[in-house]
């Protein structure tokens, strides 16, 4: 994912409506813009816009059936930025994680071996 892509998801995801959109989608897919309008008090041409801004940012995806247009979550994007950084901080973590345990693994054995002696 490009630098700009990343940019552009969180720069949408900063909007509290937005936000709020996605997770009514996500709650019922497939549904329609104006169904999803009642749940705010904006006019229909700003939901409109907020939605193109999700559209641009490939987080909503939209299929026009007739006059009605029907609104679907698109979760690759927040993916792609989930990935970008937990991969690298649950490497890091793993590794210091598994040195503790070996530590940890070969001070309990020392102390057995020396109890026996």
């Amino acid at each position: 994912m490009k630098d700009k892509q990343v940019d552009l998801v969180f720069s949408v995801l900063a909007h509290a409506a937005r936000r709020r959109m996605l997770d009514l989608v996500m709650q019922a897919p497939g549904i329609s813009v104006s169904a999803l309008g009642t749940h705010f008090d904006m006019s229909r041409i700003a939901v409109l816009k907020h939605i193109h801004v999700l559209e641009k940012a490939e987080l909503l995806i939209s299929k026009k059936e007739g006059r009605t247009r029907h609104l679907y979550f698109n979760p690759i994007p927040i993916q792609m930025i989930y990935d970008r950084w937990t991969t690298q901080y649950s490497a890091f973590w793993s590794s210091h994680m598994a040195d503790i345990k070996d530590r940890v693994e070969t001070r309990a054995a020392g102390k057995r071996g020396s109890k026996r002696a």
